[in-house]
């Protein structure tokens, strides 16, 4: 792969390989990382993800495990073995959980060991949201505390908001992977995201990954919006 770190993940946000493989065709490794996540990997499996790597793609293999240890232990040591660059789990399973999950990582033998992230709160989640699930901290609080805990742990870094990424740098410094979804170019519409940021914004704020899905998959020609975006980072 080349020695460029494209900073954008595409979210493939298809139910099928024919799809999936028709727009891959569009892109190219050197200027985005793609994102597998739960509606993709259900529809198509492991294979997809071994034929996406054997082209020459870094994948995040966006499934957010949560569950028991040892399940989360095993899940993510299978994970490993298909060759991905980056995995997750969801920091609200616990402190045992995701060590379980971090020593999975640690043990594998593959020669490309993945980054192994933490999501804290869904970008489609807000206070009420929140409240209901029966957490009387604010958003900005809940992700600090997952963030610390997951970091504790040993994982790589977080998913989060982009609106909360500046808040992170300043609490836990440069270090930390923050993974950020709910990013829109100018003019995108937002669909079901409740925290958004552009671009350009959210590098500037302490994003290192930005996770763009519709604007890019829907669009008549996906590599050119992905140079106008990349061209849009090396300028903030």
């Amino acid at each position: 792969m080349s020695t460029f770190d494209p900073k954008v993940i595409v979210a493939l946000d298809f139910s099928s390989s024919e799809q999936t493989l028709k727009f891959v065709e569009s892109v190219s490794p050197e200027i985005c990382r793609l994102k597998i996540g739960k509606e993709l990997f259900t529809s198509c499996g492991p294979e997809l993800v071994k034929k996406l790597v054997g082209q020459g793609f870094d994948v995040f293999l966006d499934l957010k495990f949560h569950d028991i240890p040892n399940t989360v232990n095993k899940a993510v040591a299978a994970a490993c073995q298909l060759g991905v660059w980056m995995l997750n789990v969801h920091a609200l399973g616990g402190r045992e959980m995701m060590l379980a999950a971090k020593e999975a990582v640690d043990s594998t033998t593959v020669s490309k060991v993945p980054k192994l992230i933490a999501v804290s709160v869904l970008t489609s989640t807000n206070q009420k949201g929140l409240n209901e699930l029966g957490i009387n901290k604010t958003v900005q609080q809940t992700v600090i505390d997952l963030t610390g805990m997951s970091l504790e742990c040993g994982l790589d870094g977080m998913v989060c908001s982009a609106k909360e990424a500046e808040m992170l740098r300043k609490e836990y410094g440069p270090s930390p992977i923050l993974v950020t979804p709910g990013i829109r170019p100018s003019g995108a519409a937002s669909n079901d995201q409740q925290r958004i940021m552009t671009p350009a914004k959210a590098m500037l704020s302490g994003s290192s990954y930005l996770v763009i899905g519709r604007p890019i998959t829907l669009n008549d020609n996906p590599q050119e919006e992905l140079r106008r975006i990349n061209d849009s980072l090396k300028h903030r």
